[in-house]
């Protein structure tokens, strides 16, 4: 269905924008004492980044 691929397609608008805030977060926690905090936004990312990647597969599967 058209609107279901162009609801995905949103969907991984909306991850790809979370990647990059949750990315910055972990930037500015790089180097402090911190660092577990930046590692473990790292690992967010990673998922958001292969959750993105599905949804772009899905959409593109519609």
């Amino acid at each position: 269905m058209a609107s279901d691929a162009a609801e995905l397609s949103s969907l991984a608008g909306v991850t790809r924008d979370l990647i990059e805030r949750v990315a910055e977060i972990a930037r500015r926690h790089e180097g402090t004492d911190r660092e577990d905090v930046a590692f473990e936004l790292y690992e967010v990312e990673r998922g958001l980044r292969g959750a993105t990647r599905r949804l772009d597969r899905l959409t593109r599967s519609l």
